[in-house]
């Protein structure tokens, strides 16, 4: 069975023997040290064959999960072991970025769960939920020494120790131990001195793990290293002398090549173009017949032509920045050899494999967060383990070209390489809290043994002063140290409320506290929030969200300047919805203004652009659903509360709120079809409902049946009805109205769905003061049930004016939500000052368009009350509308609402208008007799009043003369 898995080993190098009696006869926790290209990946291989031996057929509720830094590695491993793995029964399953629910469906059903460090995390802070987490047997860690990045070592750290951390709980809810099977832990990475470490980090308290070290002496191609320094002068940039090192790259690939394919990694990508360009034109290669038209036919395939002109010349660049066919094309010439030289950035080392006899490092600075500074040792190592192609050479040469000044470090570097530490200490206060809301920490006392389960606590014994500690303190010290680096962490967390301490110094997570953790926020996020107002708009919330740190990755490009300030402001096209002020300079105004642009549907023409506003979308939809989330815990925050959910969605269906384009949302619908549907006027789901299936094929030109799905599709989305009546319950501060929401094509929606299951509206009423009166989600599926929702909510009297806003707001869709604006009734009038002001009849209307500002001057609006007749009858006496609230105004007791009232101006001044307001009170404090029967006494009064006299006949004899 397991022959398919190694057919592509016919025998093992010396790494892999070496490993091959503890990986595949013990269940021992494994660490392996070894060079690039010394076929680490077949260590994950033996291990995962070692529990198949070990488990029961057939493999159920055995879960493996497979871990790398880098999407790139994740998406390389999962198209690998698909294939290998497959034939023996065993499911791949990636999940990686923002994965849906479906995703998580499939992941149920996976055997290997190929992952990265965030997405993992995400999963697991919710593991008690989660029942995948309990299942997984072995973990395995590709390039551990990631562990030292500052910006995403922290995450690998936490996520290895709460692996760590679930066995022990699952061993403190069950009695039988032997019932919870142990989670084994193989981990690799590149040359570094202190691999013992992360061995010590990833034992379990009965056996060590074992670590092995492989030196270079044992790579399977010798690897010859050479430093070159070049002079660079004081005044002289960094630009400028990576500009200079473009020249020297034709006599080091003529010195070193030997006529084998070459790879140049750069700093960044125009350096990589510029590059490209200068090499094509300094130097000549030769290239056969077969190679030539082999070239000729990958150039036909690309779309870029700049690169489709370097390919003839034998010369070509890859980034992340480019189209992924491209990428593919490139990929593949090279690896077959058609290609010599190839420059590319760093990320490529630590992505595809794609192996050169000569590899040359052009400069050893790059461009990160807005300046260059060093590569990190281990982005050097990558980069030369890329030289060396075991199936092709026995030798390879790595190239590092320098300034002069820094030559010897990088001689020492190679020569040694830099202990590992931990970056944990950094990002403690976002992990702390996540441990909390799972329970792992519950007080002080925990906190401190959850940090003996990390590589932080290992090394802080080891290296006190890297984090900050005094070199002379013991283990006593140290842990005292650790344990006061929590409590200021704990403090931070405390001071935002996101959790709680009694005076016992136990731990609760808040509700704001479970968010956080929940939608993997950043701590510096919130604390961001935390300043928010309440009554912010759309175009505030963009701003304040283009400033989080989940954006931080996100980088502002000389090159794309140009375009960003075309999308900001530009007489002659399409612009973003809220310009903002100057040029774009800023990673924030970058990010805010891809957000608007994707949002109006404005397309971006630059790809890389396109890359980040796919990022910034991803990450951003995970911030505004928190954002919603955490503003319906306030009561005074309406407007912002409001604009949050409206925003949610536009992140959803990447469209604004009012978009014409809400044809987008369909299936086969993209954005030029969606733009020919609006230049058809066809710009709300009614008409495009409304429309003919053949007039839609002919807009769209599509053949039948095309036009009969899209109104299928619109057939099947729900109509939604709000409805708001006002019950007779009410005093001089409440009143209380009856919300109902339907669906009106509840009968259709039995059958076929459009929307996902998932989806919800979310009912959100609020008042003139800016407090939320009501706030709670509605999913479809409850609608469903009996085809209407209804609820009973009291009103308090605003100060500023009795109107109300009642939305209904879409999770997935724009063009379903409905806000209506309502007038409430109390019992007594309002008065401001010395005015008295009376309570406004009824205004409400179902409307698409969506409020934006204060809730101060919340719109007016109408809807046909059915009480027309009323109307003609009052107007015909010169009256107007009484202010009773009575639901039938023909059957009610009350003259005055068959009649109406005297208009205003026939009023003498405040006196009548009181007494008319007293008679209203007393009508209504009057014993609650229904107004029916209180009509028919009145009747019964009038009639035994009546002198009967009046009805006898008199002859006309008797009758007074008539005046003539």
């Amino acid at each position: 069975q397991f022959r398919s898995v190694f057919k592509e080993f016919p025998y093992f190098n010396y790494a892999q023997s070496k490993a091959l009696d503890d990986l595949l006869y013990t269940d021992r926790n494994f660490v392996i040290c070894a060079p690039t290209g010394s076929g680490k990946t077949v260590m994950f291989e033996l291990a995962i064959t070692r529990l198949l031996m070990e488990a029961p057929l057939p493999w159920l509720n055995i879960k493996v999960v497979y871990m790398a830094p880098i999407k790139a590695l994740c998406s390389q491993r999962f198209d690998d072991w698909k294939e290998k793995f497959g034939p023996i029964g065993l499911s791949c399953k990636e999940l990686t970025g923002d994965t849906l629910m479906d995703d998580l469906f499939e992941v149920h059903h996976a055997d290997i769960i190929i992952t990265t460090p965030e997405k993992w995390d995400s999963m697991t802070r919710r593991w008690r939920d989660n029942s995948i987490v309990q299942l997984v047997r072995l973990f395995l860690i590709d390039e551990v020494h990631v562990i030292k990045d500052e910006s995403r070592g922290a995450t690998l750290e936490v996520v290895v120790s709460r692996m760590k951390t679930v066995q022990s709980s699952l061993w403190r809810l069950l009695e039988n131990h032997d019932t919870v099977p142990p989670v084994r832990f193989v981990a690799v990475s590149a040359t570094i001195p202190n691999a013992e470490d992360i061995a010590e980090w990833l034992s379990d308290s009965k056996v060590p793990a074992v670590c092995l070290k492989i030196d270079e002496d044992q790579r399977p191609v010798k690897l010859r290293k050479i430093v070159l320094g070049f002079p660079c002068s004081e005044n002289q940039t960094e630009f400028k002398f990576d500009l200079t090192l473009n020249y020297k790259i034709a006599s080091i690939i003529q010195t070193y090549s030997e006529q084998k394919p070459a790879l140049v990694f750069c700093a960044t990508r125009k350096g990589v173009q510029q590059a490209a360009s200068v090499l094509a034109k300094d130097a000549k290669f030769l290239l056969s017949i077969e190679q030539k038209q082999r070239l000729q036919r990958s150039a036909n395939s690309l779309k870029d032509s700049k690169l489709r002109d370097l390919l003839m010349y034998g010369v070509a660049y890859h980034h992340a920045g480019m189209e992924m066919s491209d990428r593919k094309v490139i990929e593949g010439a090279f690896a077959v050899g058609d290609l010599p030289v190839l420059f590319t950035t760093s990320t490529l080392a630590m992505g595809v494999n794609l192996p050169a006899h000569l590899v040359v490092i052009k400069s050893t600075m790059h461009y990160v967060g807005g300046v260059f500074q060093e590569y990190s040792e281990t982005d050097i190592l990558q980069m030369i383990g890329r030289a060396g192609r075991p199936q092709f050479d026995t030798t390879a040469t790595a190239v590092i070209m320098t300034r002069w000044s820094t030559r010897e470090k990088y001689i020492q570097m190679l020569n040694g390489a830099d202990i590992i530490e931990s970056s944990l200490h950094r990002h403690l206060v976002e992990h702390l809290n996540a441990e909390i809301v799972l329970h792992t920490v519950t007080d002080v006392t925990v906190a401190l043994e959850w940090i003996r389960s990390t590589f932080l606590y290992i090394r802080a014994l080891k290296n006190p002063t890297h984090y900050g500690f005094s070199s002379g303190l013991d283990k006593i010290g140290i842990e005292a140290k650790l344990q006061e680096l929590c409590l200021k962490n704990l403090n931070d967390l405390s001071s935002f409320d996101l959790i709680r301490m009694d005076e016992a110094n136990n731990f609760k997570p808040t509700e704001t506290g479970r968010l956080m953790a929940w939608y993997y926020i950043a701590f510096d996020t919130v604390k961001r929030f935390f300043t928010i107002k309440g009554t912010e708009t759309i175009k505030e919330l963009i701003t304040m969200i283009s400033n989080c740190a989940e954006f931080l990755d996100v980088k502002l490009r000389t090159n794309e300047k140009k375009i960003l300030n075309t999308l900001n402001k530009d007489k002659d096209k399409i612009t973003i919805r809220f310009p903002m002020e100057g040029k774009i300079k800023t990673r924030e105004m970058k990010i805010n203004c891809l957000i608007q642009a994707q949002l109006g549907c404005i397309p971006i023409q630059d790809f890389t652009l396109t890359q980040d506003t796919g990022r910034i979308f991803r990450n951003g939809l995970r911030v505004t659903r928190w954002l919603s989330d955490f503003l319906a815990s306030c009561k005074n925050n309406f407007s912002a509360l409001l604009n949050s959910l409206i925003l949610a969605k536009c992140f959803r269906c990447k469209l604004w709120e009012n978009s014409l384009h809400v044809s987008k949302q369909l299936e086969k619908i993209g954005v030029s079809l969606s733009n020919a549907m609006v230049n058809a006027g066809l710009t709300s789901f009614k008409k495009i409902e409304d429309t003919n299936a053949r007039e839609l094929e002919l807009i769209l030109n599509r053949h039948p049946p095309f036009g009969n799905q899209i109104k299928e599709s619109v057939l099947h989305l729900p109509k939604y009805e709000l409805d708001i009546e006002q019950l007779p319950k009410y005093s001089d501060t409440l009143a209380e109205i009856l919300v109902t929401i339907k669906i009106t094509n509840y009968e259709q929606l039995q059958t076929k769905r459009t929307a996902p299951d998932f989806h919800y509206v979310t009912l959100v009423i609020g008042d003139a003061d800016n407090q939320v009166i009501f706030n709670q989600k509605i999913m479809d599926s409850v609608l469903l049930k009996t085809g209407n929702w209804m609820k009973k909510i009291e009103v308090k009297r605003a100060l500023k004016s009795e109107d109300i806003s009642i939305n209904l707001i879409s999770s997935d869709y724009v063009g379903l939500d409905i806000q209506q604006a309502y007038t409430a009734f109390y019992l007594t009038q309002k008065t401001v000052g010395s005015k008295v002001v009376t309570s406004q009849k009824l205004k409400a209307e179902s409307s698409l368009d969506m409020y934006y500002g204060s809730p101060q001057s919340l719109p007016a609006a109408k809807v046909d009350t059915g009480r027309s007749k009323q109307e003609v009858t009052y107007k015909k006496y010169g009256n107007r509308e009484c202010s009773h609230r009575c639901k039938n105004k023909d059957m009610c007791g009350h003259d005055c609402c068959k009649t109406g009232v005297p208009p205003k101006s026939e009023m003498n001044g405040d006196s009548k208008f009181s007494l008319y307001l007293a008679d209203l009170r007393n009508r209504n404090s009057i014993s609650s007799v229904p107004p029916v029967k209180r009509l028919k006494m009145q009747m019964l009064n009038q009639a035994q009043n009546v002198d009967l006299k009046q009805f006898v006949f008199t002859p006309r004899s008797l009758l007074p003369a008539l005046p003539r």
